[in-house]
């Protein structure tokens, strides 16, 4: 499968680019939605994530966004409780649901740790609901350490696998048990966003740019395009030239 060059997009700060990324996640989803279409979108959780779902909600009312026509799913998540607010589901959907309501039918949240059942199994069974879904739009944060979803350096979850999604075990952050999806589903969208928002992300940004492949983020892409959404403290050691506005 062929991937997209990256496109770096420089913001001043975290407050614009949550801004600013709103405004573009909400063109972008009612482009996608064009002729009755419901959009396939992977979501992401983190800091910078919130505040921009937080942004899009406001913007919803009055636009042309169906929400009935979105179908959400996640990229990792922790394996949790459902009632954890360090899960990404919960939280995410907790600030949509402040300004629009969305289909329970087409939103996919993964399995929590409320069973007995491993977070290994947790995602196989999540890897069946997933089926041969092909992201429109994957949204991805990045960690200090280069990691995108669950997916970290110099650990088993970053090897190579021709699984859709995984258990992950012993992560080096906490909590140690989590779900992702792995690296080669994850490159099968057709768009990849990252959204990249502080200083202590700018050493991993520049070496994955630069094509690092022993950091995760390095090695994702989307089909039709890869866009790094990044404020100024995070580009701090880019190139200005890198940086399209």
């Amino acid at each position: 499968m062929t991937t997209s060059q990256p496109q770096v997009v420089r913001h001043a700060d975290a407050v614009e680019l949550a801004d600013r990324t709103a405004l573009r996640l909400l063109a972008t989803l009612v482009e996608l939605q064009r002729d009755g279409r419901v959009a396939q979108v992977c979501l992401t959780g983190g800091r910078i994530a919130h505040a921009i779902y937080a942004r899009l909600g406001e913007l919803v009312a009055g636009s042309d966004l169906d929400p009935s026509r979105l179908e959400l799913w996640w990229g990792d998540e922790r394996f949790l409780p459902t009632d954890d607010p360090e899960r990404n589901a919960g939280p995410t959907l907790a600030l949509l649901a402040r300004h629009f309501q969305l289909d329970p039918a087409r939103t996919h949240p993964m399995p929590s740790a409320d069973g007995v059942i491993d977070a290994g199994a947790s995602a196989a069974t999540y890897a069946k609901e997933l089926g041969d879904t092909r992201f429109d739009l994957c949204l991805l944060g990045m960690g200090p350490d280069g990691h995108v979803a669950s997916i970290f350096p110099n650990h088993p979850s970053g090897e190579p696998t021709t699984q859709p999604v995984i258990g992950v075990s012993d992560a080096p952050k906490p909590p140690p048990e989590r779900i992702s999806l792995t690296i080669p589903r994850l490159n099968e969208s057709d768009q990849v966003w990252f959204l990249v928002s502080g200083a202590e992300k700018s050493n991993a940004l520049a070496r994955s740019l630069a094509g690092d492949s022993s950091l995760p983020a390095a090695r994702v892409a989307g089909g039709d395009r890869t866009l790094w959404l990044v404020d100024s403290s995070a580009a701090s050691e880019l190139p200005y030239f890198d940086c399209l506005s």
